[in-house]
């Protein structure tokens, strides 16, 4: 079986994200998405502004609304939000194949992200241990149809007080404003 790992910091999951794995899944990249909110991703000069239970609970919210073809194939894996100290891939893919022996890891990356990896810990290694989709965003890879979208941009929208209406799921902006996330 062969086991796609989204990470990401999902500060906070939007379409693009929805987008990205109901493509993944429609055509039959990987049987299964595993979504890996990060807990403190160590290469970003500045951390993420939702706390990791909140971005956590964001994603758990928006995968619940996934349509009932693709939620049955896609789970949310909560380590990286539980372990303390900087957020190592290599620690993810370690723990789970201790956990799923029987399964083949891909982990799934924008292209932006898949220029850096040689400078993950233990990149080499992590490189021998799984097959790595690359995801075309601003460079080479699978085109997807990616959507315009980054959680920066809708972090922004929610500052200056515009609309993300069609951006982040309902059920996600109702925790934002609950919570009094990324508000000024």
């Amino acid at each position: 079986m062969r086991l796609g790992l989204f990470g990401g910091t999902f500060d906070p999951i939007h379409q693009g994200h929805i987008h990205l794995i109901q493509q993944i899944l429609d055509r039959n990249m990987v049987d299964e998405v595993l979504v890996v909110p990060a807990g403190n991703p160590w290469m970003r000069s500045d951390g993420p502004i939702a706390s990791a239970m909140d971005r956590l609970a964001m994603v758990e919210l928006a995968l619940s609304d996934l349509p009932a073809r693709v939620k049955s194939r896609v789970g949310v894996c909560e380590c990286e939000v539980r372990r303390s100290g900087p957020t190592y891939t290599i620690d993810t893919v370690e723990e789970l194949y201790g956990s799923r022996p029987d399964v083949a890891i891909v982990i799934i990356l924008g292209s932006d992200a898949a220029a850096q990896i040689d400078k993950w810990h233990r990149s080499a290694e992590l490189r021998n241990l799984v097959e790595v989709l690359i995801i075309a965003r601003d460079g080479e890879g699978l085109d997807i149809d990616a959507l315009d979208l980054s959680s920066t941009k809708v972090r922004q929208e929610l500052l200056t007080h515009h609309s993300v209406t069609g951006d982040i799921p309902a059920n996600v902006l109702t925790y934002i404003k609950e919570h009094n996330l990324y508000a000024s």
